[in-house]
């Protein structure tokens, strides 16, 4: 995960650092989730909106390879995130948003892939990770790295998944 930083951010000041530039290279396009972190306003929630189409895509999988594909993304984005905020120089900046896109399909781990469900999901999982109650808060505050800009929108969104299960067992 110690990648070295491209030749190109080297020598670059920290103010030229911290500009996002997800089209430089593969990594930090993932990391902005395709450029929509690059939002002015709310990029973690125009990340959870690119994450819905993505969903449709893999939603027919069986549970066992949409738990499988849940897990690689998860790994790739510990990465994805490590890599880019070291380029950046700063931690969990606001337009790295390929967590919001794991927390996301989280979210939606073995409910049914209808529009109910998806427009739910996506108002339980960006409650969670906007309020962020306990345990994600402090989670979000001390766990540093790749696994720590994942790992609050990962909780946000095993707890969310939670919420929406017990919804539907009572309806």
């Amino acid at each position: 995960m110690n990648e070295e930083l491209p030749p190109s951010l080297e020598s670059a000041t920290d103010n030229d650092r911290s500009k996002p530039r997800p089209f430089s290279r593969p990594v930090q396009f993932f990391a902005f989730g395709f450029g929509s972190g690059l939002s002015p306003w709310a990029p973690g929630t125009a990340g959870t909106l690119m994450a819905v189409p993505l969903y449709l895509l893999v939603s027919d999988l069986s549970l066992p390879m949409y738990s499988l594909f849940i897990a690689v993304m998860t790994l790739l984005g510990i990465w994805f995130c490590d890599v880019a905020s070291r380029e950046l120089g700063v931690h969990d900046h606001p337009g790295i948003v390929w967590d919001e896109f794991v927390g996301y399909w989280i979210t939606l781990w073995a409910l049914p892939a209808t529009w109910t469900w998806i427009i739910a999901g996506f108002v339980v999982f960006r409650i969670f990770d906007i309020i962020k109650p306990w345990p994600i808060g402090p989670l979000d505050k001390k766990v540093k790295g790749g696994f720590g800009i994942m790992v609050d929108d990962i909780v946000a969104g095993i707890l969310a998944c939670i919420t929406l299960h017990l919804a539907r067992a009572l309806m």
